[in-house]
């Protein structure tokens, strides 16, 4: 195997395996090779290998500083470029030899690299540490999450808008205590998971915002005295800046846990929709319907159509939350400035990036796939007394009567239709001027759903008017 260091180090040869020596990266220091418990402990190459792109992205941007303010050569520059980008080719292939024995990503692409171009690799650790590198190659790899929760967040509110305007004048009943409540529409009902997932959005894009600060130059804690850059490599990052003080650059990972904080409110709205699925496609409600591509059988009841997928995203915001906890605990009691109790940063990051991105597109196809059962839902609008609030309007708009005093006057027809076994449309006027003598024929005109839905015209109503003037200012938002 091949020294990661160019130059060697005191008790090193250059073909010596690690398990032969004393620690690759700080022999000088120590006598003996790590236990092999403590090489398993110590070692993250099993899962931080996923930020080898963006490991490659800083050290191409840092070699090109170096080169710039003169602490390199450009010939040295060019090679370690090119090495870096053999490197990234060689992983994208499948055909990089990860050693565990070289401990994470970082010393196994300054390994290899040292390989492809010799001594020249030595250099490009100049001025900086392994603690900004992490910072650096970590908040990258969570910024390009946080794009692409945003863009998966954007295709479900797509298939949601879609929905909504398909079924804009449908009517549903509104639940509260999962109670028949009011008469809505599913357009409405669509709407307020566009919201929800709207403000999701929001979040990740105003996380992104703040994470995007360059810890690139902090170097082990404070500094360095190499005449760097920093706002050259923050630029070339795309960052907005360099982060402001060298300890906190590289002891924070405020980044990761505000991306878990949002992942996680994402994950609840998405299981709030899952669940409702759930009931919607059950036999009892039938509202709605999944195909067979959403949908799995029985291995013992053949009639069985289980949403499993729904299911399956309902469960998701546990892992995810969980992960928000394990770092949250992680972090809790550190000094400044870094331990290495922060390796245990990245995996429940990555878990929760990919438990979230597979419950969104799942709920986006879902969101695509799903059926309303009309007849099922103007039905089930219709029980439940869901026009007694319209009563209740009615008789304080057209007969001046206090709020208080109109609630009173409902229920005690509510109670009288309970009775007769109806509902409020088709109670007899007698039986309602028996309650209420001025009650007049023009009540029957605000009992019906369609009507009910109709006149809920205030903004941000269920009205199918002000459905498709919510929908029409989202279409136009996301232009």
């Amino acid at each position: 195997m091949t020294n990661a260091y160019p130059d060697g180090r005191p008790g090193e040869t250059a073909d010596a395996g690690p398990t032969d020596q004393s620690n690759v990266m700080w022999g000088g220091r120590f006598a003996q090779s790590p236990a092999q418990v403590m090489t398993a402990i110590n070692a993250s190459i099993g899962f931080d290998r996923r930020l080898a792109a963006q490991d490659i992205a800083g050290s191409r941007a840092h070699a090109a500083m170096l080169a710039a303010q003169g602490i390199i050569s450009a010939q040295d520059r060019a090679a370690i470029d090119a090495g870096l980008a053999q490197i990234l080719a060689e992983i994208a292939r499948g055909d990089f030899a990860f050693s565990e024995a070289l401990e994470d990503i970082h010393m196994n692409v300054e390994a290899r690299l040292r390989e492809i171009i010799g001594a020249a690799a030595g250099r490009l650790h100049t001025a900086r540490s392994r603690n900004d590198q992490v910072a650096l190659d970590f908040r990258l790899w969570v910024r390009d999450a946080c794009d692409g929760a945003q863009a998966a967040l954007t295709r479900l509110i797509a298939a949601l808008l879609d929905q909504a305007e398909a079924g804009a004048d449908l009517p549903m009943p509104g639940f509260t205590h999962l109670q028949v409540a009011q008469p809505v529409t599913w357009g409405h009902h669509m709407m307020a998971y566009v919201e929800m997932f709207g403000r999701d959005r929001a979040r990740f894009r105003d996380a992104r915002a703040r994470m995007n600060e360059c810890p690139l130059g902090a170097a082990a804690l404070a500094g360095t005295s190499f005449p760097i850059d920093r706002a050259a490599t923050a630029s070339a990052l795309g960052f907005d800046r360099p982060c402001a003080n060298s300890m906190d650059a590289v002891a924070d990972r405020d980044f990761a846990l505000e991306f878990l904080a949002c992942a996680t409110t994402c994950a609840m709205h998405l299981s709030r929709l899952a669940e409702e699925i759930v009931i919607w496609s059950s036999a009892q409600f039938g509202f709605a319907k999944l195909s067979d591509a959403f949908s799995t059988g029985s291995s013992i009841m053949p009639q069985k159509r289980n949403p499993d997928a729904a299911e399956l995203v309902r469960a998701k915001v546990g892992r995810i939350f969980g992960a928000q906890a394990a770092l949250t605990m992680v972090m809790k009691g550190l000094p400044l400035t870094y331990s290495k109790d922060m390796q245990e940063d990245k995996e429940p990051v990555f878990d929760a990036a990919d438990s979230l991105g597979l419950a969104l597109s799942a709920m986006e196809g879902m969101a695509r796939d799903m059926k309303p059962v009309a007849g099922k839902l103007r039905a089930a609008a219709a029980t439940g007394f869901s026009t007694a609030t319209d009563l209740a309007d009615w008789l304080v708009r057209e007969l001046g009567m206090p709020f208080r005093d109109a609630h009173h006057v409902t229920g005690a027809l509510v109670k009288r239709a309970e009775a007769l076994g109806c509902d409020l449309p088709e109670l007899p006027l007698g039986e309602m001027q028996a309650v209420e003598p001025r009650i007049s024929e023009a009540v029957f005109e605000v009992l019906g759903v369609e009507n009910s839905v109709a006149s809920r015209v205030s903004l941000g109503g269920t009205a199918p008017a002000q459905v498709r003037a919510q929908i029409a200012r989202w279409r136009e938002e996301e232009r």
